[in-house]
C-alpha cells in the first residue's frame, strides 16, 4: 500500500520556514506515490485506499501554499504601507524644516519692526499726553494704534485648588475694576458634569489665586443648582463689578452685579444657538455648552455667538449697559463649529482653531472698525494642555487668560 511520509511538519504551520521545508520534503514524496501508485493500480480496494491517501496529502500541501500565499502577502503589504509611511514622514519633516526656518525668519522681521515702531512710539511720547496705565481700566500704554502681531509664553501656569474632575471654567482680571479691586482675580470652576456653576470666587492676588486662597472668597448666584440664573458654561467674563454670561437653559444672557448680588436678563436674537446646539469644535470633538461666548477689551464686552438664521457663522455685538442691550451687530464669514474660541482686543475679533494636542494657531481676525476678514494670520501658540476651554484677552494687563482642562495658563500679548 502506498503511504506518505516526512509528516514531521505540523499541520497548519504559522512559522514560515517551517512550511517552506514541509512542501520541500513533502512533494517529491508525493510525486513518487503517484508514480507507484500508477504501477501497481489494480482498480480494486488497494488503489482506492491509496487515491484517497494521496488525496489527503494533495490537500494539506493545498493549504500550506495558501498559508505562503497568504503570508507573502501580507509581507509584501506591509513593505508597501512602510514604504509609504516612510516617504510620508521624510515629507512632514522637509515640511516642518521649511517651517521652522520661515518662522526663524518671520520672527527676525518681526523683532525688527517692533522695534522700529519701539522707536516710533517712545519719539511720540515726547510730544504727546502719557496714555493711562492699564491699572486705570482703559486703553493700554502700548501704541494705542498698533496691531496685535504675536503672543508668547505660557507666562503662567496653575491649576490652584481645581481637580482634574473640573476640566471647564474661566479666569481674569476686571478691566474696569471698582476702587480696592484692582489686583483682584476671580474664577469660575464649572460642575464635575461640565454644565453648570452658581458662584464666582475672588482671589486678593495672584500668589492668593495660584494656591488657592479664597480671599475675598465665593459669591454665590444661587445657592442651588441648576435655576435659571444659574451660569450655564464655561464662556463667562467679568467687566464693572458684575459677571456675564448664558442663562442657564435659555437662550438669555445674564448680568450678575457682584456687590448688590442681583441678575438682569437679555433675551438674545431669534434663532440663537444654545444649550450645546452651536458650540466651539475641533477635529473630533465639540467643546459642550460653548454656544455663547463673552469677550472684553478695552471698550467693554461682547457677545460672540451664531443663529440659524445665518447658517452658524460667527456672529458679534457689543453688550451696553445694564439691564444689558445689544448694540451694534457684526455679521462674519466664518463658521462657528471650524472654530475652537474666539476673544476680542482693540475691537477686534479673532478665532482660534486646533492643530494638534500641543498647538493652537489664531487664524481668522474680524475689523469691527472696518468690516475686513483675515483667515489667514497664522499665530501660533503652544498649549499646556490638548483642549482650551476658556479664552480671553485682559486689557489690564495685556495678557491671553486661558482656561484648559482643570489648568489656568497666561500668555503676554505683543503689539506693534
Amino acid at each position: 500500500m502506498v503511504t506518505s511520509h516526512n509528516r514531521s511538519i505540523p499541520k497548519g504551520a504559522g512559522n514560515l520556514e517551517s512550511q517552506l521545508l514541509g512542501l520541500k520534503f513533502r512533494l517529491p514524496q508525493l510525486l513518487k506515490d503517484v508514480s507507484i501508485l500508477e504501477k501497481e493500480d489494480d482498480g480494486e480496494l488497494y488503489g482506492v485506499v491509496s487515491l484517497q491517501v494521496i488525496e489527503n496529502e494533495l490537500v494539506e500541501i493545498k493549504n500550506i501554499v495558501d498559508k505562503l500565499n497568504r503570508t507573502t502577502q501580507e509581507f509584501q503589504h506591509l513593505t508597501t504601507d512602510s514604504g509609504r509611511q516612510l516617504m510620508q514622514l521624510k515629507a512632514e519633516l522637509q515640511e516642518l524644516e521649511q517651517y521652522d526656518s520661515l518662522q526663524v525668519e518671520k520672527s527676525r522681521k518681526a523683532n525688527q519692526r517692533l522695534k522700529r515702531d519701539l522707536e516710533i512710539c517712545r519719539n511720540d511720547a515726547h510730544n504727546t499726553q502719557p496714555t493711562p496705565h492699564p491699572d486705570s481700566g482703559q486703553t493700554s500704554d502700548v501704541c494705542p494704534h498698533g496691531k496685535f502681531v504675536n503672543i508668547t509664553g505660557p507666562r503662567f501656569y496653575s491649576n490652584g485648588e481645581s481637580t482634574v474632575n473640573h476640566k471647564y471654567g474661566g479666569w481674569g482680571r476686571d478691566p474696569k475694576p471698582e476702587l480696592g479691586k484692582e489686583n483682584w482675580y476671580w474664577r469660575v470652576i464649572l460642575d464635575v458634569n461640565n454644565i453648570y456653576a452658581n458662584h464666582i470666587t475672588f482671589y486678593s492676588s495672584l500668589s492668593s489665586l495660584t494656591v488657592g486662597i479664597k480671599l475675598p472668597g465665593n459669591f454665590y448666584i444661587n445657592p442651588y443648582n441648576p435655576t435659571t440664573n444659574t451660569i450655564q458654561g464655561p464662556n463667562v467674563v467679568l467687566y464693572g463689578d458684575a459677571l456675564f454670561y448664558n442663562c442657564y437653559n435659555f437662550d438669555q444672557l445674564c448680568r450678575f452685579n457682584v456687590t448688590s448680588k442681583t441678575v438682569s436678563t437679555l433675551q438674545l436674537p431669534q434663532g440663537t444657538r444654545y444649550n450645546s446646539n452651536g458650540n466651539f469644535c475641533q477635529f473630533s470633538e465639540c467643546y459642550i455648552y460653548t454656544d455663547i461666548d463673552l469677550a472684553t477689551d478695552e471698550s467693554g464686552v461682547w457677545l460672540i455667538y451664531s443663529t440659524v438664521h445665518y447658517f452658524g457663522n460667527l456672529v458679534l455685538a457689543k453688550v451696553e449697559g445694564d439691564p444689558p442691550t445689544l448694540n451694534q451687530t457684526w455679521h462674519t464669514s466664518v463658521y462657528k463649529q471650524t472654530v475652537t474660541n474666539t476673544f476680542m482686543a482693540y475691537g477686534i475679533l479673532y478665532a482660534t482653531r486646533f492643530v494638534n494636542n500641543d498647538m493652537e494657531e489664531i487664524f481668522y481676525s474680524f475689523d469691527t472698525s472696518t468690516g475686513e476678514e483675515k483667515f489667514k494670520l497664522g499665530i501660533f501658540f503652544r498649549k499646556m494642555c490638548p483642549d482650551i476651554n476658556f479664552l480671553n484677552y485682559s486689557p489690564r494687563d495685556q495678557m491671553l487668560h486661558v482656561y484648559c482642562d482643570g489648568y489656568m495658563v497666561s500668555y503676554d500679548f505683543l503689539f506693534e
